[in-house]
């Protein structure tokens, strides 16, 4: 490369760091709209609004939250990819919709690592099976004898189709050697009301969905379905502590923008989140959500997701799991 080539390339270098630090100094001039891919109550919407609340006190940002739900959370993705990619369009997506649903789902219509940029990881959680107080099923050796005896007779509810709750509720059902009959709903709230009725006998859930209903004694955790205890329920055992070694699925929560938008403005809201994060009362509030916070960076996060978008491809097919 001649000098002047050199000067050319060192100016366009020089140019496009004094404009992202530009925008990063005067982001945002305006409300953020914030995809949550489920209905309001679950999990998700939890978590999305608690950090959008704190983003607003903290910074005093106007991130909008919109619940765009359906398909097991692909749906909200695909309207996130849609997005303009200018940094005032962002979703709060999962394991789920990111990792496992593409291959569940024909055509969801987005490639979860191509048309999104990783911003911020917030959170993971263990999956909880839980049942009603009343239930005739005290531990989960219950629900394997009852299911063995009178095999596709036990339900049990989840927040859709093609979720990693859907995922984990199907990999116990083949680790147990045993037969449930699966009902999707659209969204925790729905399975949670059909299960507290009596028209469901388990729901499988993530832990902030469920943990309302478990502090107040409406429902009976029987087990997590992550490696380790979760720290918001230490004593419910896990389903590998139960009979089933190695047992171990779990959900993040994050932040994505669509591909192509600027990296000054992702790295302004990484900063910012992870600041929030590490508050105190927010870090509180989450855990007492049965999330585990967890900070990282866009490329950290970005590993992430590569290394389970690729996994649980292997899982699904094993699972012979697929959702029309």
């Amino acid at each position: 490369m001649n000098r002047r080539h050199f000067s050319f390339a060192a100016l366009a270098v020089a140019g496009t760091l004094v404009c992202g630090g530009a925008i990063a100094q005067t982001y945002p001039a305006k409300a953020i709209q914030m995809v949550v891919p489920f209905p309001p109550g679950g999990g998700t919407d939890i978590l999305a609004r608690l950090v959008a609340a704190k983003l607003g006190e903290h910074k005093q940002w106007n991130v909008v939250a919109e619940n765009r739900g359906g398909a097991g959370g692909t749906i909200g993705i695909a309207a996130a990819v849609r997005a303009p990619a200018d940094g005032y369009h962002m979703v709060m997506g999962q394991k789920d919709n990111l990792a496992v649903g593409p291959w569940l789902y024909k055509n969801v219509g987005y490639d979860s690592v191509k048309d999104l940029v990783p911003v911020a990881h917030v959170g993971f959680t263990p999956i909880v099976i839980v049942t009603r107080t009343d239930s005739p099923y005290k531990t989960l050796a219950d629900v394997v004898t009852a299911a063995k005896a009178k095999p596709d007779t036990v339900t049990y509810g989840s927040p859709g189709s093609g979720t990693t709750i859907h995922l984990a509720g199907e990999s116990f059902k083949t680790a147990a050697g045993m037969d449930m009959r699966h009902i999707p709903y659209k969204g925790s709230n729905a399975a949670m009301m059909d299960v507290l009725a009596g028209n469901v006998d388990l729901m499988v859930s993530s832990v902030p969905s469920a943990m309302a209903q478990i502090k107040s004694g409406s429902l009976r955790p029987l087990a997590v379905t992550s490696a380790a205890r979760s720290t918001s329920l230490p004593e419910v055992p896990t389903v590998a502590e139960l009979g089933y070694p190695g047992f171990d699925v779990s959900t993040w929560y994050g932040l994505f923008m669509p591909t192509g938008t600027d990296s000054a403005i992702v790295t302004t809201v990484n900063t910012e989140v992870n600041k929030i994060l590490e508050m105190p009362d927010v870090r509180a509030a989450i855990v007492a959500q049965g999330v585990e916070p967890r900070t990282m960076t866009p490329q950290a996060f970005g590993d992430v997701l590569k290394a389970d978008y690729a996994s649980s491809k292997a899982v699904v097919e094993a699972a012979g799991l697929n959702v029309e």
